[in-house]
């Protein structure tokens, strides 16, 4: 066998050693890939996933800002109550027992759901309409103290402002319907606020109790009956993923309705008054993207609405005979004609 010259052998050295460099360079990229984390959470929402979906795009568009795409570095589970609110606390087993590493909840239920099954998991609410200090769900907006955090709808203390709007517009008005589903923890401060309100301003108001989506056509007829002049629609899942369907039932009972959405406007209600939800769902993604790099809930205080949507649709106006004062346009952020 014919010996290697020194000279040779230190080249064939360099060059293996080369190849192997080259190699390990080639693998680096890959390394780096499969060491990026791809996060798992859980999204429990009532009602149904079609109905939720303005506020999914939200929280989605929430989470892109953080850096996050849904399918490449974070997965979501997904559980809907499909209107049987009931099943709300194994739903949010099942999250649980997958081992998300936080579950984002969509709607008052779900959020006491969530609750009552985990006190150690930590849990993001997209917009809760009930009081969250009142119910019991944080010990203080600044300070939760617990594994829940989010954003707050604060929709009772609007409750004053969507009265005297309906008196501005409705000459004469006397009496104002609500809705109240007795199953949604969010109603009592929303009604109590209502009824205040309503008592300063002179006007009396009647409770229509709903509590599945075949009680609405009873409920819109039962206001014609007792000679309400508008009807108020408080934040709920219930009616928050059938805004097509009030706007209906309010056209065809030819009855000045008021949801706290501006899309109810937009899709033919004559008033939207309340927080930008998908906004607040936007926003919510802040609180996910903190407790995914460590931070604890009971640490993260609950935020607040910065926008506030006042919508108009003036041809529900004229096809209800009425004519939007300007004070009221003033105070629009969208006029729909």
């Amino acid at each position: 066998m014919r010996s290697l010259s020194r000279r040779q052998f230190l080249r064939g050295s360099l060059a293996v050693a080369g190849l192997g460099l080259g190699s390990a360079c080639g693998m680096l990229p890959l390394l780096g890939q499969q060491a990026a984390k791809i996060h798992r959470i859980g999204f429990l929402g009532v009602g149904s996933r079609a109905g939720r979906a303005f506020l999914i795009a939200g929280l989605l568009a929430g989470l892109r800002e953080h850096g996050y795409t849904e399918g490449e570095n974070i997965l979501i589970e997904y559980r809907f109550s499909e209107d049987r609110d009931d099943r709300l606390p194994d739903l949010a087993a099942e999250l649980v027992a997958l081992q998300v590493e936080l579950i984002v909840v969509s709607g008052s239920p779900a959020s006491f759901a969530a609750k009552q099954v985990t006190g150690t998991l930590p849990l993001v609410m997209g917009g809760v309409a009930a009081d969250p200090v009142e119910t019991g769900l944080v010990a203080s907006l600044a300070h939760p103290g617990g594994n829940i955090t989010g954003m707050s709808m604060m929709s009772a203390p609007l409750g004053g402002k969507r009265l005297e709007l309906f008196k501005e517009i409705i000459p004469g008005l006397s009496r104002v319907a609500a809705l109240w589903n007795p199953t949604n923890p969010a109603y009592g401060p929303v009604l109590r606020e209502l009824e205040a309100a309503a008592q300063t301003l002179g006007l009396g108001l009647e409770r229509l109790e709903v509590r599945v989506p075949e009680d609405l056509e009873g409920a819109f007829a039962a206001a014609v009956r007792q000679h309400a002049g508008a009807l108020i629609v408080p934040a709920d899942p219930l009616t928050t993923n059938r805004q097509p369907m009030v706007a209906g039932l309010a056209l065809g009972h030819h009855l000045p309705t008021m949801m706290e959405y501006r899309e109810f406007a937009a899709i033919g209600g004559l008033l939207g008054l309340g927080v930008d939800l998908t906004d607040l769902y936007r926003r919510s993604a802040t609180h996910v993207d903190k407790i995914l790099k460590g931070a604890k809930p009971a640490d993260l205080p609950m935020e607040q609405p910065v926008k506030l949507d006042v919508a108009v649709n003036l041809k529900t106006a004229q096809s209800l005979g009425l004519s939007i004062p300007p004070s009221v346009l003033q105070q629009a952020t969208e006029i729909i004609q």
